[in-house]
């Protein structure tokens, strides 16, 4: 009674430990930590019903523990966890059932012992150990990983010990390590990162593993066929159990590899589609529609939770996009979220296949769940590029039709009587005429002339006050010729800023510094406070012009 009292508490700890732990380290998957719990808690019940010498019940919550366990270790091979090739070790398992089918049936013997040895209490063990020393090598720094094991080795030393020594007391402590390992596996931080998405890596061809595999799925039939041909069928429940099992794992080998090849075609669909939705992208909207629709068709609907296309440094910096971490590609990284469940993908936009930033840089920014966001991270960051592609030729398109259209002004306001000009948002002069260097005299304007520097010095604040206003208007003001006189003009402005080709101001200049009467035809005659300081300075030159 004690006995049982104490198995009981052994069992109900380790349940508790893993569910404790699942609840505070909460890792992406759960499911492989709750099947380890349900497997301890029916080694649990087989151990408190063999106490009370219930033996043919405990032995069904035994068998039933060894299918729980090792489902949970193979979910720990799912896409995206730690183990990502999870092929090979479909593999090896394969080849280990079939290897042990052939063992049982010509060295074992239908007795199914090794002496006093439980022969499938071995085998169930071998594996466990097994799948746990994949995962060891897969990240030889992960505590759990070591607690899995030696909770794996504590099982299997108990059913080898414990039948040969009569069930002493050392044989059972055995068992306890298996309770324990198992149960601290799970309070260990570093459990985590057993199930932490990983990108997924497609596995190549390999004939051998192939030949392998096909003489894994082989072998239960050969065995069935070997003893019906010698006269009696001494192992057929054996044979069909590996064999089902066998199968199962070759459906699996199998199923990855058509879900593989089905996510490689989406992905490439996907990226074919914006491809050329982002060829036939006129501006940035067009690009950000064409980015986002993308992103719905390369990852599951509602795994990303925001998008953002900065499509320069400057908006990079206005969405709070952390920095690369120390070591991380040039081509993306993660980032914290807000949510423990989310991560942010920061993608920036480099030019590809040449490999090298936009000088303007803006990346492609996505916060969702890591797992989604790890699976899709190549296509992602393809995905970025053809963006950057098709921002830079939207960015050159508009360069070179403003080039066309300043060439095109040019060449028709040439030998005209007007004075036109060009100027950027900045006020810096993009085109000016030929008669604006007759007016202020001198040779061509230098580059990166800015319109306010023409202008007088006490008309440059109205100016500027004027051309910083959105919409069109006039403007009357003086500028400073080459030899220190000044010229009287009025300037008309059209805004076209907002226009994709033009991007600036169209300024068309008008000499009135002969006119007779300076407050001749200005729409503000009657506004005295606004009238600019060459009119004072005009009128005074009239007075005494007599």
């Amino acid at each position: 009674m004690l006995r049982a009292i104490g198995w009981i508490l052994l069992g109900t700890g380790s349940v508790a430990a893993i569910l404790y732990g699942v609840h505070r380290n909460r890792p992406a998957q759960r499911s492989p930590w709750l099947l380890l719990a349900g497997a301890v808690a029916a080694l649990c019940v087989g151990d408190v019903l063999y106490e009370y010498e219930l033996m043919d019940l405990a032995e069904v919550f035994y068998l039933a523990m060894y299918p729980l366990v090792v489902i949970s270790l193979l979910r720990f091979t799912r896409d995206g966890s730690l183990l990502a090739d999870r092929a090979r070790l479909i593999d090896l398992l394969a080849f280990s059932c079939s290897t042990l089918l052939v063992v049982w049936a010509f060295v074992i013997g239908s007795s199914g012992q090794f002496g006093a040895v439980s022969a499938a209490d071995v085998i169930g063990g071998l594996l466990l150990v097994g799948v746990a020393i994949r995962l060891i090598v897969a990240d030889r720094r992960n505590v759990a990983a070591y607690l899995l094991l030696t909770g794996s080795l504590g099982l299997l030393a108990g059913d080898v010990f414990y039948p040969l020594t009569g069930g002493s007391p050392v044989a059972e402590s055995a068992f306890v390590v298996l309770y324990l390992g198992w149960g601290l596996s799970a309070l260990h931080p570093s459990m985590v990162r057993l199930t932490e998405p990983r990108p997924p890596e497609p596995t190549p061809f390999r004939l051998h593993w192939t030949l392998l595999l096909a003489a894994s799925a082989a072998t239960p039939p050969a065995v069935l066929l070997i003893e019906a041909l010698s006269g009696e069928v001494r192992d057929g429940v054996v044979i069909a159990v590996t064999g089902a099992v066998t199968l199962l794992l070759c459906i699996t080998r199998l199923a990855d590899a058509i879900r593989q090849h089905s996510a490689a075609l989406s992905r490439e669909r996907g990226l074919r589609t914006a491809n050329t939705a982002l060829v036939a992208a006129a501006d940035l909207p067009a690009v950000d529609t064409a980015v986002r629709t993308a992103i719905a068709r390369l990852l599951p609907p509602g795994t990303v939770r925001r998008i953002v296309l900065a499509t320069d440094d400057g908006k990079l910096a206005a969405a709070s996009v952390p920095p690369a971490p120390a070591g991380a590609g040039s081509r993306s990284w993660f980032a914290p979220a807000d949510d423990r469940d989310e991560c942010v993908l920061v993608c920036p936009l480099r030019l590809e296949p040449l490999a090298v930033a936009r000088p303007s840089g803006g990346a492609l920014i996505l916060t969702g769940a890591k797992e989604a966001l790890m699976a899709g991270r190549d296509s992602l960051e393809v995905l970025a590029g053809e963006a950057a592609l098709a921002l830079d030729r939207i960015t050159l398109v508009e360069a070179v039709g403003r080039r066309d259209s300043d060439l095109y002004l040019r060449a028709v306001i040439r030998n005209t009587a007007e004075i036109m000009a060009v100027v950027d948002s900045d006020h810096r002069i993009r085109y000016a005429s030929p008669g604006l260097r007759d007016l202020i005299g001198g040779e061509e304007l230098p580059p990166l002339t800015a319109l306010d520097d023409l202008v007088h010095p006490d008309d440059q604040a109205l100016v500027r006050v004027k051309l910083r206003a959105e919409g069109d208007g006039r403007v009357f003001c003086a500028l400073r010729r080459k030899d220190e006189t000044q010229a009287f003009v009025e300037m008309t402005y059209r805004d076209l800023r907002e226009d994709r080709l033009v991007q600036g101001l169209v300024v068309t200049i008008r000499d009135v510094t002969d006119r007779h009467d300076p407050l001749e035809g200005m729409p503000y005659a009657d506004h005295a406070g606004d009238m600019p300081a060459w009119v004072n300075r005009r009128s005074a030159q009239h007075k005494f012009r007599y």
